[in-house]
């Protein structure tokens, strides 16, 4: 087997690209780098940046007294050797649980307690970077920010457990057990308080989401190109803007159909917010993964969605996946800073997230039964299955096709592949992101996988346009 020092972990444009000549299992990877098993016992972290890698060499040697610490090995210039766990993170642990445990609140306790002793300056850490292992023993890893960033409350430890409706069940553990704790952390949050109309979000570099900020303490459930999404209340969610021009185009969608039963009802609104009902339950993207055929009453109720679109005047026809969500007051979409942009008659990105699940042709078939004449009008020219295919039907209301322009690239661009609300508003941020350590997801070759995909993709394509035909 060679060397896992030949691996390479770049920097790419939306996520890291990795050469593995290697046969070690890419088990995950995030903003600074990748890792790889190497053994049953242990693991190798590759960094993009010899700093991040020093950083965290650095905040691994000084915690290494500490048990919760994975133990270093071996290190070079951009990489690390640590412990492997082969272990649910906390997050999968608490998923079922009404109440957090008082074992587990304590030790999370103990380790707040005793990083701060360690002299680090971020006593934090989200929920998918603690592991769970036998008898309740709790491992920490991920600590390139140990000494850079300053959290002297554990404010995404704080984020995720609020996500999962938690927060409240081990706040109420922390002031039985460490009082003094308790209200150190309660007078932090009434200084730091901040009016969510105000909260700094920032546009992103090209090709990227929008910039926020980690320290806000905010339920943050959601960043896209367009904006971020926080959860305000049990019922309510805001959706903040860096540009007034996107704030507008979705508040005047939003406040136009209030009527239709799949917009979200707006509470409030603001030069660059729309405070909007939180939607609880999980996107149809994640709801269709479980299902090995495409039931029949998804199909009536996006046809529900695109034909009401229609019939109110939207120029933007489509029903992206990820946008619609399965609650109990029916299907709810989000995201329309473009329907009244963009002129797009067919459900280009729907036929495209079916294709993928493998669902198109049953959609199709099922539309021809529900409304002959719709199926006509979408299948009367060959349904596009890419992205440059599909912006040569997309056309913004100035008049200029979005393939004229870098061939689709700005419209590529808009797309929120971030996800502006994510999982029903339910989607944890580090469902967008692969697990930096424990997972059991092999890497493969990535660039083959997506010449595959788009041989794929052409030759349903050519099918389809022959079936049509």
């Amino acid at each position: 087997m060679a060397d896992f020092k030949s691996i390479k972990v770049t920097k790419g444009i939306k996520t890291l690209e990795i050469d593995n000549p290697t046969g070690y299992h890419l088990i995950g990877m995030g903003a600074q780098g990748a890792v790889f098993k190497l053994s049953e016992d242990r693991c190798v972290k590759i960094y993009t940046s010899p700093l991040q890698a020093k950083m965290e060499r650095e905040a691994l040697k000084a915690g290494q007294h500490l048990s919760f610490f994975p133990r270093l090995y071996e290190y070079g210039d951009n990489y690390n050797v640590i412990d492997y766990f082969n272990a649910p993170t906390l997050k999968e642990y608490l998923r079922n649980c009404t109440y957090i445990p008082e074992s587990i609140a304590m030790k999370l306790l103990d380790i707040l307690g005793e990083m701060k002793k360690a002299k680090f300056t971020m006593v934090d850490a989200p929920l998918r970077h603690i592991f769970v292992l036998e008898n309740e023993e709790l491992k920490l890893i991920d600590h390139v920010n140990a000494f850079k960033r300053i959290h002297p409350v554990p404010l995404k430890l704080l984020r995720d457990l609020n996500m999962m409706l938690l927060k409240e069940s081990f706040l109420s553990r922390v002031k039985k057990l460490e009082p003094k704790t308790y209200e150190m952390w309660q007078a932090y949050f009434n200084e730091n308080k901040m009016d969510y109309r105000n909260i700094p979000v920032d546009p992103g570099g090209d090709g990227e989401g929008v910039k926020v900020d980690s320290a806000i303490s905010q339920t943050l459930i959601g960043a896209g190109h367009q904006g971020a999404v926080y959860r305000v209340s049990e019922n309510k969610c805001v959706k903040i803007y860096p540009k007034t021009q996107h704030c507008e185009q979705e508040k005047d969608v939003l406040l136009s159909h209030q009527d239709l039963s799949f917009i979200p009802k707006v509470y409030e609104t603001g030069n660059n917010y729309v405070v909007m009902e939180y939607l609880s339950g999980p996107d149809l993207n994640t709801f269709l993964k479980k299902q090995s055929a495409l039931p029949p009453v998804v199909s009536k109720l996006l046809l529900k969605i695109l034909t009401s679109q229609k019939q109110a005047g939207f120029k933007q026809i489509d029903a992206p996946l990820r946008h619609v969500f399965v609650t109990n007051n029916g299907f709810k979409m989000v995201d329309h800073v473009y329907s009244y942009s963009r002129i797009q008659k067919r459900p280009l990105e729907l036929f495209q997230n079916l294709h993928e699940r493998g669902f198109l042709d049953a959609f199709l078939e099922q539309v021809k039964v529900l409304d002959p004449a719709t199926h006509a009008e979408w299948t009367k020219k060959p349904i596009p299955l890419t992205d440059e295919e599909a912006q040569l039907e997309i056309i913004n209301i100035e008049g200029k096709t979005d393939s004229k322009r870098k061939k689709g690239k700005d419209q590529g661009k808009d797309r929120d592949k971030g996800r502006d609300h994510k999982k029903g508003h339910n989607r944890d941020r580090d469902r967008s992101q692969k697990r930096e350590h424990g997972g059991k997801r092999d890497n493969g070759d990535k660039k083959n996988r997506n010449r595959s995909k788009e041989h794929g993709r052409e030759n349903d394509r050519k099918k389809r346009s022959d079936r049509i035909k």
